[in-house]
């Protein structure tokens, strides 16, 4: 019971934690603009991965997508690509997932086989949660670097104007997401041991005597090489007493009348 309710609360926490990545990756507030030192401002922007948005006092939005990609920096790219490799990671993750509920029966699928999916499902989800943290966290740290070097120019001068951007809501959902995948598949990979059956588990060495039902029988003790019974007694095949005559002598005298 308990591996069946670890496998469920794994399903559905990875579900979220995939769910989340997805709506952080759509999001467009991956970096939004600093207003600590303008608190007053008649434009407000902000920027995601696909494009970037300004917002006006009056309500008015208007977004504007990236229509390059070459022009973007490298980092960047990187960002998109971890993402959508988690997505898709999750995505394959969810659907082998779905077949290696315990609580689902397809045909003549055996425990085993559920075990396996379970683990494949699991290591997918870890994969999934590692890269929606590793995406945000290099964006983060894009955003920092970037900060820093802008307040440095607006304190020397070198620049009347100088739009900063900070953290935006993107980066936190991103960050819990990846956190919510990562536990969801360590979950998994804990309920695979409990759906792998004691028998194949714990294998056992017997031996069996292969055919029929051996019996020993005792018989007369045989000599080894160098030794060999009295021959007046071995009469096997092969041995052939010589004729007598008839007052019972041997017609030629034999080895064994001398002993």
């Amino acid at each position: 019971m308990s591996t069946t309710i670890c496998q469920v609360m794994g399903f559905l926490v990875s579900s979220l934690g995939v769910g989340g990545s997805i709506m952080a990756t759509a999001m467009d507030t991956w970096s939004t603009q600093d207003l600590y030192d303008n608190p007053v401002t008649a434009v407000f922007q902000y920027q995601g991965l696909w494009r970037s948005c300004v917002r006006q006092s009056s309500g008015f939005t208007e977004c504007r997508p990236y229509f390059t990609i070459l022009g973007l920096p490298a980092m960047f790219q990187a960002v998109r690509a971890l993402m959508i490799v988690g997505i898709v990671l999750g995505l394959l993750g969810l659907f082998v997932c779905i077949f290696a509920l315990k609580c689902i029966r397809i045909g003549s699928m055996e425990d085993t086989a559920k075990a396996n999916m379970t683990l494949t499902s699991g290591i997918m989800f870890i994969v999934a949660g590692l890269c929606a943290i590793t995406g945000v966290s290099v964006f983060a740290n894009m955003l920092v670097t970037n900060f820093w070097m802008s307040t440095t120019n607006m304190y020397q001068g070198m620049q009347n104007v100088q739009n900063r951007y900070t953290f935006g809501s993107a980066l936190f959902v991103g960050w819990v997401a990846g956190g919510l995948a990562l536990v969801g598949g360590i979950m998994m990979c804990l309920a695979c041991k409990g759906l792998i059956p004691e028998e194949s588990r714990y294998k056992a060495v017997s031996y069996n005597a292969s055919g029929r039902n051996i019996s020993y029988r005792t018989g007369p003790y045989k000599g080894g090489p160098g030794y060999e019974a009295d021959p007046r007694t071995r009469k096997g095949a092969g041995y052939e007493e010589a004729p007598r005559s008839e007052d019972g002598r041997r017609p030629y005298p034999s080895k064994y009348d001398y002993v």
